[in-house]
């Protein structure tokens, strides 16, 4: 009997085909989740609610994720990760706040054009990810810290300094994303019809003019 062949012809092992399912249906699940999240919120949507959508069994969501609320944090998670790559990725030559603003600003972008595709479904949900659930935003908050240290490294990379010395690259990662998360709270709460890339484009303006504001009563 001939195995399974790739698009090039070579054969693909069944753990291979294995592994692929699997990443379709966690997709999918993500994909359901995020819809019923924008649509009705994630303390009022439902793990079986979630596994129907996709016609399977809440046992099979649960060799996925741990919670719904997981799948929350893990499409927090894919985005920083878009935004650490597309920051690596920058030319060196640029400084440190330049590749930082490209990267986020670029990787957002990206999402508001695929328009109600994957990227676009997954952005909208993101109001009822962070906002909707206390339990959410607080693990995507202790997230983000841990993620911050992937980014200060890179940024020590491009700085040239050993961040185990030199603050300032965890320094600037942790504002970034503390920055970030401004951004999105004036999005979702004062401005929802405005683009989030032009938020962000804002508050990096806002980082580049330093932080030093004179007092009130000087």
């Amino acid at each position: 009997m001939s195995g399974s062949r790739s698009a090039y012809g070579a054969p693909v092992s069944g753990s291979g085909l294995r592994e692929r399912k699997k990443q379709r249906t966690r997709e999918a699940l993500t994909d359901a989740a995020c819809t019923l999240f924008a649509r009705q919120g994630v303390e009022s949507t439902t793990v079986e609610q979630i596994a129907a959508a996709i016609d399977v069994s809440p046992r099979t969501f649960f060799r996925y994720f741990p919670s719904k609320e997981d799948v929350a944090v893990s499409v927090l998670d894919q985005q920083l990760t878009e935004v650490i790559r597309a920051l690596e990725a920058r030319p060196p030559g640029e400084s440190v706040l330049t590749a930082l603003r490209r990267a986020v600003v670029g990787t957002v972008r990206a999402h508001e054009d695929a328009g109600s595709g994957d990227g676009g479904i997954r952005l909208r949900s993101v109001r009822a990810l962070l906002l909707s659930s206390p339990t959410v935003r607080a693990a995507s908050l202790h997230r983000g810290a841990l993620r911050s240290g992937e980014m200060a490294r890179l940024l020590a990379v491009r700085m040239g300094v050993d961040p185990v010395r030199d603050g300032r690259p965890q320094l600037v990662a942790s504002i970034v994303l503390c920055a970030l998360e401004a951004a999105v709270a004036e999005w979702q709460v004062h401005r929802p019809d405005a683009p989030l890339s032009n938020l962000l484009e804002e508050a990096f303006d806002l980082l580049a003019g330093g932080l030093d504001y004179p007092s009130a009563t000087a």
